[in-house]
């Protein structure tokens, strides 16, 4: 239900998108999040995917085969170790990314010297050794065009946790890219119960941006055994609330 909440808040649709709109998605996992952006694009765009689990990014060719996207270009490896799509030396840059990384990967910066990082993520700040969510935004960030749209679930540690992840966060709200946050519901996602967080970012006119458009959504769900689940009406509002850019007292604003 989250990714199709992502697909949606990036604004992706058939009126803005054709055959070389780009889409990637740097821990893409079996591919999920990239067909559903797809199916809101509701044209053939480009797809790429990196996932580091090379079994899984087998899982990811297929489903792509299996959805009509034979020409999704799924490569295996890990990401911030070790980028697959490139340019040159340089990051390919996308219209839209998604992702679902790892929630605060321990092992973030295994294979990785982040102070001489050729493909310089991480000039505003060091995510700690222990918390890689940061790293995987930055990543993220980086492989956005200068228009370029993107979503990511992270923990919500991220929106208060000090020290350095502070920092990045304080430079991450100067550059305006930082569009809106979307609070989930606790124990949606299987293999963890803590509470996560959707980042809006866009890039198009972030230096005018003015504010963060917060959402608050972690009431609205049901029980679901002994999970939460966002019920159809859930996912309209937050949609609907973050399209429009509307204050909803206790619910919504632009802070």
């Amino acid at each position: 239900e989250v990714s199709r909440i992502i697909a949606k808040v990036i604004g992706i649709s058939p009126a803005n998108t054709r055959a070389s709109t780009t889409a990637y998605d740097p821990t893409c996992g079996s591919g999920s999040l990239l067909l559903k952006v797809a199916a809101e694009a509701g044209n053939k765009i480009t797809l790429e995917g990196q996932e580091k689990d090379v079994t899984t990014a087998g899982l990811a060719r297929m489903n792509m085969i299996l959805h009509d996207f034979p020409t999704a270009n799924i490569l295996s490896g890990n990401t911030l170790a070790s980028p697959k799509f490139k340019d040159g030396e340089q990051l390919r840059t996308y219209d839209y990314v998604v992702a679902n990384p790892p929630f605060s990967d321990k092992a973030w910066s295994t294979g990785l010297t982040p102070a001489t990082d050729p493909y310089q993520r991480f000039t505003w700040g060091e995510p700690p050794a222990k918390q890689g969510d940061y790293a995987y935004l930055l990543h993220i960030i980086r492989s956005m065009k200068a228009t370029g749209k993107a979503a990511c679930i992270l923990p919500h540690g991220v929106l208060f946790r000090g020290n350095a992840e502070s920092v990045i966060r304080k430079q991450l709200l100067n550059s305006g890219i930082l569009k809106g946050i979307i609070g989930l519901p606790a124990n949606l996602f299987y293999g963890t119960g803590i509470p996560a967080c959707i980042l809006v970012l866009d890039k198009e006119n972030a230096s005018a941006r003015k504010g963060v458009m917060m959402i608050d959504a972690s009431k609205g769900f049901i029980k679901d055994g002994n999970k939460n689940r966002l019920r159809e009406q859930d996912l309209h509002r937050i949609v609907d609330v973050f399209q429009k850019m509307a204050d909803v007292p206790g619910y919504a604003r632009m802070v």
